[in-house]
């Protein structure tokens, strides 16, 4: 007897629900369990996760404001990935082209942030971030359709390549190295020019920034381009069927090599504005959006609308994890990375068994063939 994983032909809306309801139970149920063995009240740290840290707080914006620091890179990062999945280019290499942005957009910050205006600064770091992580993803996709390259492995390696650029650029101390605090005698990442950090708008002591608005217009014009475009029926016709494309007289090179371009792009678009929300870069700038975009564009089927609401949700999660374990002495931070890890996989455990199911299947055992001594015809 074997079983064999199935995926369910309909799956009824109220069965997805209850399912990663379910999961998110689940998730709870084991987080109490540790936070219980710790001696921490799980009610009081839920309560204090899913307010993200606002009740009692008497700066509530700059929790908001920290909030809004983790969505929007992964709103962004989520989108990006989202073009290339539905063409079924499968990009993984957010991460180190999120990277690239950012120490690009670093670089503009501080060879020219003394000598031009904010808003123009801001600018060419965001032109300069989209353009070289845009290269990255145009190689990729050049080697992919030419050559047939596997595009999972070359973005995976781009990743560990651009993390330990930024290594390296972040523990050598030397003449050249003007990422670096003239006058720490150990590396330290230097902060921008003032005109280099992103602006916003005042509101009592809260602050949107421009990324924010930024990021929103970003998601609308991503859903009219992939819902109402030509270009976005191509990416659909490429993901359905390459020779379909073919057949219909579609340049596919063109198709990919323009669309894995904007995917990239928009992710070193994202460490730009992380890069210049923050005022300086480091070797965690990611925060792992990189990953966690995989996720969220999987877990919201590639449709925008869906990636603009999970894109939240994992951000409340993750900064409400931060804000909950600051205010418990048993824990530290890597206690929220644990709690997202628990949560994350319970939904996409949900999520699996959402889509497949296991079937048995029952093997007939077959006889053993019976021996004849020299043609006989009789059963020895």
């Amino acid at each position: 007897m074997r079983f064999h994983l199935v995926r369910r032909s309909e799956v009824r809306l109220i069965r997805k629900i209850c399912l990663y309801l379910a999961g998110i139970a689940v998730s709870f149920i084991i987080g109490g369990i540790i936070l219980s063995s710790l001696g921490i009240n799980p009610l009081s740290y839920y309560r204090d996760m899913i307010t993200i840290g606002l009740i009692g707080n008497r700066y509530p914006g700059k929790s908001v404001e920290g909030l809004l620091k983790l969505f929007v890179p992964l709103l962004i990062t989520s989108l990006a990935l989202a073009l290339a999945f539905k063409m079924r280019f499968w990009n993984i290499g957010g991460e180190g082209e999120f990277i690239a942005g950012a120490i690009l957009a670093a670089v503009v910050a501080f060879k020219l942030g003394d000598s031009l205006p904010g808003p123009v600064v801001v600018l060419l770091m965001c032109i300069a971030a989209s353009v070289s992580a845009g290269v990255i993803g145009l190689v990729t996709a050049h080697l992919k359709v030419r050559f047939n390259t596997n595009e999972t492995l070359m973005t995976l390696m781009i990743n560990y390549i651009m993390l330990y650029v930024i290594k390296y650029l972040g523990e050598t101390k030397a003449d050249w190295n003007f990422f670096l605090r003239e006058d720490s005698e150990r590396p330290i990442f230097a902060k921008f020019p003032e005109n280099a950090i992103m602006d916003g708008i005042e509101i009592g002591n809260f602050k949107l920034l421009y990324t924010v608005p930024a990021a929103i217009l970003i998601a609308v014009l991503v859903y009219f381009y992939l819902k109402s475009t030509k270009q976005g029926y191509e990416i659909s016709v490429v993901g359905d069927s390459v020779n379909t494309a073919k057949y219909a007289g579609m340049n596919v090179y063109k198709i990919t090599v323009r669309t894995i371009f904007l995917s990239a792009a928009l992710i070193g678009l994202a460490g730009a504005f992380t890069a210049s929300a923050s005022g300086t870069i480091s070797t965690d700038i990611t925060n792992n959006v990189g990953w966690t975009g995989v996720i969220v564009a999987w877990l919201s089927k590639l449709s925008v609308p869906v990636i603009g609401i999970v894109s939240l949700l994992i951000s409340v999660l993750q900064y409400g994890c931060q804000a909950a374990s600051a205010s418990y002495s048993q824990i530290d931070h890597n206690f929220a990375d644990l709690m997202q890890g628990i949560f994350l996989f319970s939904i996409l455990a949900a999520d699996f068994f959402a889509n497949f199911r296991l079937v048995r299947v029952h093997t007939a055992k077959t006889e053993p063939s019976k021996a004849s001594d020299g043609g006989s015809g009789k059963d020895v």
